[in-house]
């Protein structure tokens, strides 16, 4: 399993949410097709058939627990994690 697949099972198991390093959640979901824009601190992450935007802020090398869970939330719900 590369590190992208790692991460993923790191977001999907849900127990380390405050210890994910921001740039491997950004590479994940360059992984997984999303596109992204960046206005000041704001990553903001979209993909086309998904309504939903992901907003990702760096809180110091990490990313933020919460959006770490609304990333899995999403992950879950369009069932993205086949596409590692």
């Amino acid at each position: 399993m590369g590190s992208t697949g790692k991460i993923l099972e790191r977001i999907l198991r849900g127990q380390s949410d405050a210890n994910i390093a921001f740039r491997d959640v950004r590479n994940l979901l360059l992984h997984l097709g999303f596109e992204e824009r960046i206005s000041g601190g704001h990553h903001i992450f979209r993909k086309e058939g998904i309504r939903q935007m992901i907003n990702l802020q760096k809180d110091g090398s990490r990313a933020k627990p919460y959006q770490i869970r609304q990333v899995r939330h999403i992950i879950l719900e369009y069932k993205l994690a086949g596409e590692v």
